[in-house]
């Protein structure tokens, strides 16, 4: 049996990959790569050697490693093009769409970037150029510059000429609509393809386009783009600039791809995993410095947290009961707060709020708050008197989850405002702050209301 036959007794694919690139057999590789399809290739890079991954590298055909890369994440295949000579991966990447290898450039330093571009057909250096440009999170930055453009005097048989004699070119665009372009090159009108098959053979552009066509310019955000496919049912949408100029074409799909991973990227700080991306085939000591510069952090701030119980340590002694409803203030006061801290990003995001917006957000939540609180506070308050049997004891535990619910919504809905305004990141940031005051404040609440009250729960 060859060592990459598919029978169902065989390994899993990314292992047969490993054991091949071990083996040294580079006629076995190529054929195993391009029967199992990218996906599983790049399964297979994250576990191999970075000695084994050149190796892997060096015996794909460059079409294949282009495909490799699109299916990478980003990060991954820029750990992978540092390795390369400029000229090699210049032309990996010129056979890349344009969105993805300007993605692709954007994960690398400005110098080795540079080295590439300068390296590539002055074509696909130009498109490069004008992508990585752009931020991530813009029309400019999500659109392809791969497209069928025309000006308004050919005819309906020259277009098609044109289509069949360049199908090798055009393949790997996404046809779903061609642009008639003035002189200029602003854009004049769009084609629908099948328009274009049904009109007799002679007719000209300028009488069958679709006049006046709807546009984004290249400086529109994400948010901006998502209403816009949110009220329209197009596939794609030409991008212009200002002036009118024709720049490119951005689709539903991209922009469907970034929203998703523009929220990856919020959860992954929310959950202290700084500086960007995290895959575990990165090097090692670089996932530790990630993790490690939260938690740092947040040994201070719950050594913070654990001080206000030692100084009240004497009516934790005396009342046991405590202990029990303590973590369970903190963290429904926790969730609370959070559930501010995502109505604020999410209202930020879509610029329905500013950070001068203090006032109205506060308003907003302390409202809310008030509610909540009362709500949850006697729910506990009724539990901790039918446990213990002592109505005090549901005054404690209850009023204290009540102001504590107050004073997380508050902080929930105003720091990442704050966070905004002094220029940091509101989704790194939010988070850790917020669960260190509440923390704090609930501890102090349940612990000075049972100090009060403490004749009373003895």
């Amino acid at each position: 049996m060859s060592p990459h036959s598919n029978s169902g007794l065989d390994i899993a694919p990314w292992k047969q990959i490993a054991e091949l690139v071990a083996s040294g057999d580079a006629e076995g590789l190529q054929a195993v790569c391009i029967e199992q399809g990218p996906r599983e290739v790049a399964r297979a890079l994250g576990r191999l050697s970075e000695e084994d991954q050149q190796f892997l590298l060096t015996h794909l055909d460059e079409a294949i490693i282009s495909q490799l890369f699109e299916e990478m994440a980003d990060v991954q295949a820029a750990g992978l093009v540092v390795h390369m000579e400029p000229a090699e991966a210049a032309t990996i990447i010129e056979e890349m769409g344009s969105s993805a290898a300007a993605d692709l450039l954007g994960e690398l330093d400005e110098a080795r970037a540079e080295q590439i571009i300068a390296a590539m057909e002055p074509e696909a250096a130009r498109h490069a150029r004008l992508l990585t440009q752009y931020d991530d999170h813009v029309a400019g930055g999500l659109m392809v510059t791969e497209y069928l453009s025309y000006p308004a005097s050919l005819t309906v048989n020259q277009v098609v000429e044109d289509m069949r004699s360049q199908k090798e070119k055009y393949k790997g665009y996404d046809v779903q609509y061609a642009y008639v372009l003035d002189e200029e090159l602003r854009l004049a009108g769009v084609l629908v393809l099948r328009d274009l098959l049904l009109e007799p053979s002679g007719r000209h552009l300028s009488g069958i386009m679709r006049a006046n066509p709807v546009h984004v310019i290249d400086q529109d955000s994400l948010e901006e783009l998502e209403a816009f496919f949110e009220s329209h049912s197009y596939l794609a949408v030409p991008v212009t600039n200002v002036e009118g100029k024709m720049l490119g074409v951005v689709t539903r799909r991209a922009v469907q791809e970034a929203a998703g991973d523009r929220a990856d990227d919020m959860y992954l700080k929310s959950q202290g995993i700084m500086g960007g991306e995290e895959l575990r085939s990165m090097p090692l000591l670089v996932r530790s410095y990630r993790r490690l510069s939260w938690l740092s952090i947040n040994i201070v701030l719950n050594m913070i947290a654990a001080s206000v119980i030692a100084f009240y340590e004497e009516t934790l002694s005396a009342v046991i009961a405590l202990a029990v409803f303590i973590p369970i203030i903190s963290d429904m006061s926790g969730c609370s707060g959070n559930q501010a801290v995502a109505v604020t990003m999410r209202e930020l995001t879509l610029g329905l709020i500013k950070p001068v917006d203090l006032f109205y957000v506060w308003s907003k939540e302390v409202t809310l708050g008030i509610i909540n609180g009362i709500a949850l506070g006697l729910l506990v308050a009724l539990l901790a008197w039918v446990w213990k049997g002592n109505p005090y004891l549901g005054i404690v535990a209850g009023g204290a989850l009540a102001m504590n619910t107050v004073i997380a919504v508050s902080i929930g809905g105003l720091i990442p405002l704050a966070l905004k305004r002094m220029k940091m990141d509101p989704a790194l940031a939010a988070g850790p702050i917020l669960t260190t005051v509440t923390d704090m404040c609930g501890f102090f609440l349940v612990l000075s209301l049972a100090s009060a009250m403490l004749p009373y729960l003895t």
